[in-house]
């Protein structure tokens, strides 16, 4: 699956920066847990919320707003982020998401892309379908291609 106007994940991070859910899918909790060396209880309790709705789980933010996982373009749990950060643009996307992806045609930046796979997979790769989304990110509109 393409994405018009999306030529690939540069890792800029600019969409760490944006406020909202990150919400954990079952599994993710343990298996970030596990990378940071940490009992799960000890992470839900340091890195986590339940969401407003009380359904799931949501990574905290920094005092900005970023992910409490993000460190300056560096996703500090990349080899087991939660597969919402690895839909995104694929799966979903916020209105104005070109204006600050530096892979979008229309982001700010000029860094090339990295390797499929390497921060961003394609859609196809990931076992989702388009058709559902497998979040609960609060946005003010989710739009299709």
């Amino acid at each position: 699956m393409t994405v018009p106007g999306f030529k690939g994940c540069t890792g800029c991070g600019n969409c760490c920066r944006v406020k909202g859910y990150v919400r954990l899918k079952p599994g993710e909790a343990e298996a970030i847990a596990g990378a940071l060396d940490m009992a799960v209880y000890d992470f839900t309790a340091e890195h986590t919320r339940v969401t407003d709705d009380r359904r799931t789980l949501s990574l905290t933010e920094q005092h900005d707003g970023s992910c409490v996982f993000l460190d300056g373009d560096h996703c500090t749990i990349n080899d087991v982020k939660p597969r919402q950060c690895l839909d995104f643009p694929y799966a979903w996307r916020f209105d104005g998401w070109e204006a600050i992806c530096e892979g979008s045609d229309e982001g700010p930046g000029q860094k090339p892309a990295i390797p499929s796979g390497a921060a961003c997979p394609p859609l196809e790769d990931s076992g989702v379908e388009e058709s559902q989304p497998s979040h609960g990110v609060e946005i003010p509109r989710l739009r299709s291609g």
